[in-house]
């Protein structure tokens, strides 16, 4: 899974997380199933923080919401990401 924060005014991607990043594959052993979203999730939020990012917008991109995009929101939403 993959997940960006953009800035849409400026046209700019501020960062990008992967759960191929190597503190999130420390965490879980496969990077396609929900505990992997959920620590993806919280990764989001920190590095949105470090950025004094408090408020998002969320695009699922078409996803449906359930599964693996359900539980990266949540787990943004409880690290303190509001969107």
């Amino acid at each position: 899974m993959y997940a960006q924060v953009i800035d849409d005014t400026a046209q700019k991607v501020l960062f990008g997380v992967s759960t191929l990043n190597k503190d999130i594959k420390g965490k879980v052993p496969y990077g396609g199933n929900m505990a992997a979203a959920v620590q993806l999730g919280e990764a989001v939020a920190a590095q949105a923080q470090k950025q004094g990012l408090k408020r998002v917008c969320f695009d699922r991109g078409g996803y449906l919401y359930h599964g693996r995009v359900k539980a990266f929101a949540e787990a943004a939403r409880k690290a303190g990401l509001e969107f």
